[in-house]
């Protein structure tokens, strides 16, 4: 299960790099066209736009995957190996099932409520922008399973 998770982790991280690269190239090319052309291409500004929302939304699922949000990791460490510990660790897993589910739910609804409008420079419907968030929210929620898990093991090794 580790090395599933391994290669998912590696999934992301390339996708990530990838679309913050091309991001990027598409702003410097921008700015650049608007130097020298007096010209940019709507349609540059559009995907470099898109692109962020994707690479934030992988990059929070990342982030989740490595359990690298500080604020929700700095109780937990602080009270490490004691029943409080555990207690605040579990806490914070349901409040992020909770928000995931949610996340999820009316990521949902949004990508599909969207399919009728158009982007105007790339002409793709914009449910292809906005399916980013239940996909994002379906692998934190798989990280947080995986978590989950990791928490009933430690419950289950404190009990023997």
């Amino acid at each position: 299960m580790d090395k599933l998770f391994d290669r998912l982790r590696a999934v992301l991280y390339w996708i990530s790099v990838s679309s913050m690269t091309i991001m990027l190239g598409l702003i410097f090319f921008q700015v650049v066209s608007r130097y020298f052309f007096g010209h940019t291409f709507e349609w540059s500004e559009e995907l470099a736009r898109f692109l962020f929302v994707w690479v934030v939304f992988l990059g929070s699922a990342l982030i989740m995957g490595e359990s690298g949000h500080l604020a929700v990791q700095i109780l937990p460490n602080k009270f490490k190996g004691t029943g409080l510990g555990v207690a605040i660790e579990i806490f914070i897993n349901l409040c992020s099932y909770a928000f995931t589910l949610l996340l999820l739910i009316q990521g949902a609804k949004m990508t599909s409520v969207m399919t009728f409008q158009v982007a105007p420079g790339l002409g793709i419907s914009m449910s292809v922008v906005y399916s980013i968030i239940p996909i994002s929210a379906s692998l934190m929620m798989l990280y947080l399973f995986k978590d989950t898990v990791r928490i009933v093991k430690e419950i289950s090794a404190r009990k023997k």
